[in-house]
């Protein structure tokens, strides 16, 4: 390995290590239920919060809850995957980097 490439490799992991503190503060938003379920995620994948309206809590009807959460979850995190991809695809030029880029 040339010295070039060395010095291309430590810009990278520069890049790299700054993108994922960016992603760890950019924050997305998925909804549930016209708002009743409200999830928050970093671009990092990592559930922040989860906000339910009391209206929709029917202690008879358990499963309504449980699907509007895992949608508004799975929406978050699929929009933070997004981001992330996004943000990395930036960094290295659209090159696939196993673990980092899909």
């Amino acid at each position: 390995m040339n010295l070039s490439m060395i010095k291309q490799a430590m810009e990278l992991k520069s890049k790299m290590e700054k993108a994922q503190k960016e992603l760890a503060k950019t924050k997305v938003e998925s909804t549930a239920g016209d708002g009743a379920v409200k999830v928050t995620a970093n671009a990092q994948q990592k559930v922040l919060s989860i906000k339910i309206d009391p209206s929709v809590i029917d202690p008879d009807k358990p499963e309504n809850l449980e699907k509007l959460v895992l949608k508004a979850v799975t929406g978050a995190l699929d929009e933070a995957k997004k981001v992330s991809n996004e943000r990395l695809s930036e960094i290295t030029g659209g090159m696939k980097v196993p673990g980092l880029t899909e």
